[in-house]
């Protein structure tokens, strides 16, 4: 059995760096596309809603009946996580489940509530094909950011598997991570974190079935190391639920001498979360 397995690790190894440059070729390939389809759709469509594509004022905003159903995460919030609370008990605020296991990351946040409008979006990113939304999204997620960008040296997303980026053609959390930097100032590395590990898809897991799907399944390669070592590094994903994969990828920044770890998301998963108007 351990043949195997060594066999099985061999070829690994042997596969993903061909396969990231394949994959690399293939996102070159699928930007070049997406651009030539936005100047196409500006010199053929009026501006729409991102949301529903009803005609709007000017590109890239919602319209009002889009915009009503998008629940922004705002205070009062924990500290740490940045997952809102329903009442306003005042002060500093940390949740229950940041002191019973402080998470590897010094800050989560995220821009909006994972439903209606905004999980359109999300879904629309990640399977749709319709990167043309991550400097949008981006927009909302560098304010929700607020002291955290300014305290950041550099952007790192939430890698895809090689496996699966060769099959998606594109990390959408790259996507919103190229985003932000680009409209913060920041630098962008974006091959500094890799997943190591062929994780299992996280819907559907437990919390502790996730926290073990996603241990040991990043790492920073010596050779990139040079772009996190005592650096502020600002993570960025599409989704935050549960924290485990996050989480796991601060763990691996901080091993490779990261200074500190900030998380930045565009949505938020919570449940039975009543969104205050």
């Amino acid at each position: 059995m351990g043949a195997v397995d060594n066999d099985f690790d061999a070829h690994d190894a042997f596969c993903e760096p061909v396969a990231l440059k394949i994959a690399a070729m293939a996102s070159h390939m699928q930007t070049l596309t997406q651009k030539a389809s936005r100047l196409i759709a500006l010199a053929l469509f009026p501006d729409t809603c991102l949301g529903c594509r009803r005609h709007v004022s000017e590109r890239g905003v919602l319209c009002a009946e889009c915009w009503n159903g998008m629940h922004f995460v705002a205070e009062p919030l924990c500290a740490i996580t940045g997952e809102p609370f329903q009442h306003d008990f005042g002060g500093n605020m940390v949740s229950a489940a940041a002191i019973a296991n402080p998470p590897a990351y010094r800050r989560a946040r995220a821009a909006v509530l994972h439903t209606g409008v905004a999980r359109q979006l999300a879904q629309r990113l990640k399977y749709g094909d319709q990167g043309e939304l991550a400097p949008w999204m981006a927009r909302w997620m560098v304010r929700a950011a607020g002291a955290m960008m300014s305290e950041s040296d550099v952007v790192v997303p939430v890698p895809l598997h090689w496996r699966r980026y060769l099959l998606r053609r594109y990390n959408q959390s790259a996507e919103l991570g190229r985003a932000v930097a680009q409209q913060a100032g920041l630098d962008f590395a974006p091959e500094a974190l890799l997943r190591v590990k062929p994780t299992r898809r996280q819907v559907g897991l437990s919390a502790a079935e996730r926290r073990r799907n996603v241990r040991g399944a990043f790492r920073v390669p010596p050779e990139k190391e040079i772009a996190v070592r005592g650096r502020r590094v600002l993570v960025v994903d599409d989704v935050l639920t549960t924290g485990s994969t996050i989480d796991a990828a601060a763990k691996a920044l901080l091993r490779a001498g990261a200074s500190s770890i900030d998380i930045l998301a565009f949505s938020r998963v919570v449940p039975h979360f009543v969104a205050r108007r």
